[in-house]
């Protein structure tokens, strides 16, 4: 089979992902429709299992097709033209084609009706403006030269306000690069070493970053990001990271922590979270001293994951097993034995639960109330 069959019979295989019953849909209100984004690109790249997420953009009103399909499990989104849907098991985006414009750098989007060849226009890279008509033969729209970017392996922007317009572009371009193997070409290379991520709000910033974590090369994702000066990450950081990402798929931490949140917050070094981190790992010791187990109270999963990434082996022992001890005992045992309310109910249980730990004396009620009463001072 030649390179072009088997190009067809990859796009042949994509359009076929599309649920039939959005295909009978379209033809009832002969509105074209073309699939864009990953599921071209990944099919033009023969990747065998194309992801998840279809995307659908339709030249017309999305109302009659989703009256067409009658769900109820759907999201639309009336000022962008958008919604999602559920067809069996694969969401599905649909998108009316249109055009943007921004107030000012960073801004969300006006939106206006528009052809498919001005929606591509709007997109952000080359290798996301190619489209597959659902109907017809499978022939390709790709007015910006997707198609021979993605042979060539080169990330390239469609136009040069693209990340003026909206900043986190570059951090997808971060996450499609380390996922396909991509090259900036030298103009998008200059335009994000200038890429101004504080002109859009924190939390855009951080459903990207978020999603870099998700990725199986979420390192090199980060470490393109550093060296393209979107974001001052450091050596130090990545090699952190790198730690990170192996440790945090194995018990008992991937019970604990997100992986993506773990790396996406010591990309952005938060400075609480790693001097906290840089405390816990500075201390030593594979026994439960009231020491170490004081230190690690109180920390959140996340503080005590990035310390665990810096050397800090104890805290696995730490997570499992130390801090699942709990006491048979409580304030109103002590209050009942005579001692004040206040500070003195707190050290005493602390007292109690420090000889749990290392062991001098067994999970019962007379052991631990002995030891909390030998540490106050009764009234």
């Amino acid at each position: 089979m030649s390179s072009q069959d088997t190009t067809a019979a990859s796009l042949e295989a994509a359009r076929a992902l599309v649920p039939a019953q959005l295909l009978a849909a379209l033809e009832s209100t002969e509105l074209p429709a073309y699939l864009v984004g990953g599921a071209v690109r990944d099919a033009l790249l023969g990747v065998e299992e194309l992801g998840p997420d279809l995307d659908v953009a339709i030249e017309g009103e999305l109302d009659p097709v989703l009256d067409l399909l009658g769900v109820e499990d759907s999201r639309s989104h009336e000022r962008f033209g958008t919604a999602t849907v559920l067809l069996g098991d694969r969401p599905l985006d649909l998108a009316r084609t249109r055009s943007e414009t921004y107030e000012h750098p960073g801004a969300l989007p006006e939106v206006e009706p528009a052809t498919i060849l001005t929606d591509l226009e709007r997109r952000d890279f080359t290798i996301n403006a190619i489209a597959l008509p659902l109907s017809g033969p499978p022939e390709l729209l790709d007015p910006h030269g997707g198609v021979a970017d993605l042979a060539a392996r080169r990330l390239r922007l469609i136009h040069p306000g693209s990340l003026l317009d909206d900043p986190t572009r570059a951090l997808r371009g971060a996450r499609y690069a380390a996922r396909l193997g991509l090259e900036p070409d030298a103009e998008t290379r200059e335009l994000l070493a200038l890429t101004d991520l504080t002109s859009v709000s924190a939390e855009r910033v951080e459903a990207e970053l978020l999603r870099i974590g998700a990725e199986t090369e979420a390192v090199r994702a980060f470490g393109l990001l550093d060296e393209w000066g979107v974001l001052e990450i450091g050596d130090d950081c990545l090699a952190l990271m790198a730690e990170a990402a192996e440790y945090v798929q194995t018990e008992p931490w991937v019970r604990l922590v997100e992986r993506p949140e773990l790396l996406a917050t010591i990309a952005t070094a938060q400075p609480d979270a790693l001097e906290s981190a840089s405390e816990l790992a500075a201390a030593k010791g594979d026994r439960p001293t009231p020491e170490l187990f004081e230190l690690a109270g109180g920390r959140s999963d996340l503080e005590l994951a990035i310390a665990r990434a810096k050397g800090a082996e104890w805290l696995d022992r730490h997570v499992s097993e130390w801090r699942r001890v709990a006491l048979t005992i409580d304030g109103d045992s002590l209050i009942a034995a005579g001692v004040d309310e206040g500070p003195d109910v707190g050290r005493g249980l602390r007292a109690a639960l420090h000889a749990r730990l290392d062991g001098s004396i067994g999970a019962t009620p007379e052991e631990e109330l002995g030891v909390a009463l030998a540490a106050v001072e009764p009234r």
